[in-house]
């Protein structure tokens, strides 16, 4: 593996840029880059100050589909920073406000982008109250430099999660901003990772069309696309990565319905293999905040078919 870093003055961008080789039943290459404004990134970085927002989850309406018997799950309730792994990758817990220790919740697992620690990534992303009104544990992953090893050592976070949390290891969704969104796709296609996510929803992610296709499809996966029109390092990888998803799960090539004016659902997917694209008006460097949709999107995948 060969990693490059490029940095400049404050205000400048800063570049990554790796090559990721994989052994598995046979050589998998795959390039990918990943870029964050500096500027961005200083400011995300600052401590407002102001804790993030949980929101209660309605118990009452929710279906179960497992849970945690009681006093087997030492997690606390509402805001958990600076958890660790073995390996020394750091993450921050949210759960929703009301949180029941025997209820097993979906997780919704976010990637920092690059440079960026897992507070800034909650802030950027503002995914904290809504997610947990949803009834998500949320987990904010600090970043860590591209390779093979890093990605397996995040992908373990959720069985870690799972020791403590009481989580539904089965409806894992996983998202991330640049370097963050490169991590959520390559969990649903390596073969080491590719069990682990229920769903995913990459954001400015470093791959393009081409790197996809040195890997065969899975079973059908929900994958909702996110790209902005004015990414000039990644220019049309978003169209590019969401169309290789819609032929993995079998949707119709031409069809696609318009939500909100600003997705596109592909139409007659394979069931299980709801498939969006949804494009921002921003830079690279911008978080294109779909959060509604993209909850929604996680929670009940199947509407959108």
């Amino acid at each position: 593996m060969e990693f490059l870093e490029t940095g400049g003055r404050q205000g400048d961008l800063s570049t990554h840029q790796f090559d990721l080789t994989a052994v598995n039943n046979g050589t998998l290459a795959l390039f990918i880059s990943g870029l964050i404004g500096l500027a961005a990134l200083l400011t995300g970085c600052r401590d407002s100050g102001v804790p993030p927002q949980l929101a209660a989850y309605d118990y009452a309406t929710a279906i179960v589909t497992s849970r945690c018997e009681t006093g087997t799950k030492s997690g606390l309730v509402g805001i958990s920073d600076g958890e660790a792994a073995g390996d020394g990758v750091r993450y921050h817990v949210r759960t929703p406000s009301n949180y029941d220790a025997t209820f097993a919740h979906p997780l919704l697992l976010v990637y920092a982008a690059a440079g960026q620690s897992g507070l800034a990534s909650e802030r950027m992303t503002g995914l904290t109250t809504v997610a947990t009104g949803a009834g998500f544990v949320v987990v904010y992953a600090d970043h860590r430099p591209l390779g093979l090893p890093s990605i397996e050592q995040l992908a373990a976070i959720p069985r870690i999660v799972a020791k403590k949390w009481c989580v539904d290891e089965k409806r894992i969704a996983v998202t991330g901003h640049s370097d963050g969104g490169t991590v959520a796709m390559a969990l649903a296609v390596l073969e080491q990772t590719k069990q682990i996510p229920a769903a995913i929803a990459p954001s400015a992610a470093g791959w393009t069309g081409k790197d996809l296709e040195a890997y065969q499809c899975r079973s059908p996966l929900p994958v909702m696309v996110m790209h902005n029109e004015r990414d000039r390092l990644f220019p049309g990888w978003g169209t590019q990565t969401a169309a290789w998803w819609a032929a993995c799960n079998r949707c119709d090539s031409v069809k696609r319905k318009l939500l909100g004016g600003e997705c596109l659902a592909y139409q007659h997917c394979a069931s299980g293999g709801a498939t969006l694209y949804c494009e921002g008006t921003g830079a690279h460097q911008d978080w294109p905040n779909f959060n509604r949709v993209m909850i929604e999107f996680f929670a009940h995948p199947e509407k959108f078919l």
